[in-house]
């Protein structure tokens, strides 16, 4: 098993539910220390959507076209979180925080797994109030039983922390502020699923 990454290499980052694959797409790496993975993901790369049945039924994402759509996104997660934090860069300059609560990451010898966990919260660049997000959609999948109580009390616990680094002012993330990816970050290639069943497969 790989324990680090190389700085600019090409790594798989995989959500898996029901033990396979929903969503499937490369990412860059931007490091990877004993602090944090950082990797980002281009605008323009190809994303992979399991098929097949699951719980929480298909990737929502598979109704838009398969690439990442928005402007390139620094992933950061650190070991044992039950969340990672995305930056966005706008002219320059730095949009968001964006916090997304989901498993602890898993790593693999291609790059790492894990599992969105609906909720969200959006920390303006500028200071401005943090906001929820998805908050409504992350209830209804615990009343309908796509969490079970525990992964629901742990989600909870992983945004209590988050909301407690924010108001004390210890936002580890912050060192990235002045990040930017390299010029020739170009998307990465799309990679296949590894267990051969992508959305529309007969």
């Amino acid at each position: 098993m790989r324990s680090r990454f190389r700085r600019g290499e090409v790594i798989v980052r995989r959500e898996i539910l029901d033990g396979r694959e929903w969503l499937v797409y490369p990412v860059r790496v931007a490091s990877d220390d004993e602090r944090a993975l950082a990797v980002y993901l281009a605008q323009g790369t190809p994303l992979a959507f399991g098929g097949g049945d699951f719980r929480w039924g298909l990737h929502p994402w598979t109704e838009f076209e398969h690439v990442w759509q928005s402007s390139g996104v620094l992933q950061l997660q650190r070991a044992g979180d039950g969340y990672s934090v995305w930056g966005r860069w706008a002219d320059g300059t730095l949009s968001e925080w964006y916090v997304n609560f989901q498993a602890p990451l898993v790593r693999t010898e291609r790059g790492f797994d894990t599992l969105d966990h609906e909720l969200d919260l959006v920390i303006p660049g500028d200071g401005s109030p943090y906001r929820w997000k998805d908050v409504e959609h992350f209830e209804e999948r615990v009343r309908t039983g796509g969490f079970d109580a525990e992964e629901a009390d742990a989600v909870r616990a992983a945004a209590a922390s988050v909301v407690d680094l924010v108001e004390r002012g210890a936002c580890w993330w912050e060192q990235w502020r002045d990040w930017r990816a390299p010029a020739d970050w170009a998307p990465p290639a799309a990679v296949a699923l590894q267990d051969g069943n992508p959305v529309g497969a007969r």
